[in-house]
């Protein structure tokens, strides 16, 4: 959390926190712990439940019966689009903050393509967007590159923002020695975990692991969703993949600890958000210590600088990722 807001806004004042993101969520649980050290009180609204529709039902019944002169200050986390519009009048005499990790119009328009920019329902997003914007006093986003968006997409003040980077949870991801099993010990290790949306650019990685399947050196390690039917379809088999559904975190550490090379990204160069955003994945791999491929764009050169652990590669090509694959294999020998 920028130190700036936690001064202005926070510091020795009573806040109300809410988020309609599931309540152990690492954005969440970072901005809380920023908020409680900095006020004098701080009152969560929000659930741990999986489902999000009780999640939201349950932050609504919360905030309607939760009086705002009882705070200085309210920050609205996750979704902050779906709950000023019912409350917005309620924090008339409140200084209000809220993190706008995404835009709904560029999530559901351009990112998975469900609407039409142009259409009704991608109109109102839009206007949705914009209102939300407009009524904070403050505005805090993940990254500068989509602060710039925002600022020129929604006709925003570029001073209304700043920047708060996530960083891992480092009592889960530390730097830690882990032996590789006996049947792998002696290959160069490649990891990638994530899930099916489109911007991470999945399909990229498996076309690459594809053009390598025959390099007996490396060994490969795939961790996620992988009975989606969209990967299905796509991933290659080979003695030199492995492929492991979901992990507890602890578990996936342990995974990325015994890797040589782990895979960032964003990969995907057709959905613009994804040059926008910087992978969570990539401040694990950093809090680990670990070497790691990351995509070319504004947002990741923010925080990384190419260097002995950290390496570039031009997104949605993967032959170029191949390449840079067997260059870091290349490296180490």
């Amino acid at each position: 959390m920028p130190t700036q807001i936690c001064k202005r806004y926070f510091k020795n004042r009573k806040v109300l926190f809410i988020t309609t993101k599931n309540l152990d969520y690492i954005r969440n649980v970072q901005e809380i712990t920023a908020i409680r050290e900095a006020s004098e009180k701080c009152v969560v609204i929000g659930s741990y439940s999986k489902f999000y529709l009780v999640r939201l039902l349950t932050v609504f019944f919360c905030v309607f019966f939760t009086k705002s002169n009882q705070f200085d200050s309210v920050f609205i986390g996750f979704a902050p689009q779906l709950v000023i519009p019912f409350f917005s009048r309620k924090w008339r005499k409140n200084s209000v903050v809220i993190d706008f990790f995404i835009s709904l119009y560029d999530t559901l328009c351009f990112d998975r393509k469900k609407l039409k920019p142009g259409s009704v329902g991608g109109r109102l997003l839009h206007r949705l967007d914009k209102m939300t914007l407009e009524y904070a006093d403050v505005v805090v986003c993940d990254t500068n590159a989509h602060r710039q968006y925002f600022a020129e997409e929604f006709h925003i003040s570029e001073k209304k923002f700043y920047i708060w980077y996530l960083h891992a949870d480092t009592s889960i991801y530390y730097s830690m020695k882990i032996m590789k099993p006996k049947e792998i010990k002696d290959k160069y290790v490649v990891l990638y975990f994530g899930s099916v949306l489109s911007l991470q650019g999945v399909d990229v990685v498996l076309r690459a692991m594809e053009l390598l399947k025959e390099e007996k050196r490396l060994h490969f390690f795939f961790i996620g969703p992988i009975k989606d039917k969209a990967l299905i379809k796509i991933k290659p088999v080979s003695d030199n993949i492995t492929y492991v559904e979901w992990l507890p975190q602890e578990k996936l550490a342990e995974y990325i600890a015994m890797s040589d090379l782990c895979l960032a990204g964003h990969f995907n160069d057709s959905v613009q958000k994804a040059a926008r955003t910087i992978p969570g994945k990539a401040y694990i791999y950093q809090a680990m210590g670990k070497k790691m491929i990351l995509g070319e764009n504004p947002a990741n050169r923010e925080v990384f600088e190419e260097g002995e652990k950290i390496l570039f590669v031009r997104m949605g090509d993967e032959k170029t990722l191949a390449e840079k694959i067997l260059e870091a294999l290349k490296a180490e020998k």
